[in-house]
């Protein structure tokens, strides 16, 4: 059965990819983004002429959000699923990162989700049926150096899913988190850099140790045909299409070798969660109704 659905941060990455896939499969779509009449222009007319509805969001403005889903639901005559896809990343030393920097990020990769979802959730609650997408990272399992803040976001993202999965599972919704691991994709062009350059001086030589990190990092990439990130919008288009109450909770997607390692840290996490909810006599809100 075809689905209506809204993703954010639609203009590049995963959301572009993911919006041409769901339409080739029969999908209706809302694709959100910022600058549909300014800086992405060109690539909301490419989603127009293959059949998605365009929205402006900026996931940073409650007034945005608010607009835009509307707008969103009553272009599609209603709404099913939420990819929350918008996101960006970070590069350099944590320390360096100012107070403002690491509320620019998180105003997106955080907040902005916690807008979008207060968005939507009334309807879906009112229909008693839905499906939330968090398109968090691996970075949001494990921690690596140079990505502090991003690392931090996701985290956060990932304890917000959780809480969403407990709290609307009594109103038939479902949450899904999916977690790439690094791809080819525009995100790696906008990474935020710090603002503060006073105490570059201090860390010497180790300075060069973020540039280094991500061109090695880059040469693995494109040295590894695997690391798709169709592979990605794939996983998304899954978890839509899988019937309800048989969609796993967390979905990694990489082939670069933090994935395999990955999956049975989440099943761990899977079934500590269920003996402890178990023994607290509330398990069965980690199961949809």
């Amino acid at each position: 059965m075809a689905k209506k659905v809204l993703i954010t941060g639609s203009n590049g990455g995963f959301g572009k990819l993911t919006v041409e896939t769901l339409l080739n499969a029969g999908h209706q779509v809302a694709a959100s983004m910022r600058g549909i009449n300014g800086k992405n222009k060109e690539t909301a007319e490419a989603l127009r002429s293959l059949g998605a509805v365009v929205v402006e969001i900026d996931v940073t403005s409650d007034e945005s959000v608010n607009g835009g889903v509307k707008e969103a639901i009553e272009q599609l005559g209603g709404l099913d699923v939420v990819v929350n896809n918008a996101g960006v990343g970070v590069s350099g030393m944590q320390e360096h990162f100012t107070i403002e920097d690491w509320h620019k990020l998180f105003d997106v990769n955080v907040y902005g989700v916690q807008r979008v979802n207060r968005a939507v959730l009334p309807h879906l609650r009112s229909q008693h049926s839905g499906l939330i997408i968090y398109i968090s990272s691996l970075l949001g399992r494990i921690a690596l150096p140079f990505y502090g803040p991003y690392n931090a976001s996701k985290w956060a993202l990932e304890a917000m899913a959780e809480n969403y999965r407990v709290e609307l599972s009594r109103f038939g919704i479902e949450n899904a988190i999916v977690e790439p691991g690094g791809f080819e994709t525009t995100f790696f062009g906008n990474l935020i850099q710090p603002s503060d350059s006073s105490r570059n001086e201090a860390y010497g030589d180790f300075m060069n140790m973020p540039q280094q990190m991500g061109e090695g990092f880059g040469e693995a990439l494109a040295q590894n045909d695997a690391q798709n990130p169709q592979k990605v919008a794939d996983a998304i288009l899954g978890l839509i299409e899988a019937p309800k109450g048989q969609k796993p909770f967390r979905t990694p997607v990489d082939y670069m070798g933090m994935g395999d390692p990955i999956k049975p840290y989440n099943d761990q996490l899977e079934e500590l969660t269920k003996g402890i909810y178990g023994n607290f006599q509330i398990d069965g809100m980690l199961n949809v109704q």
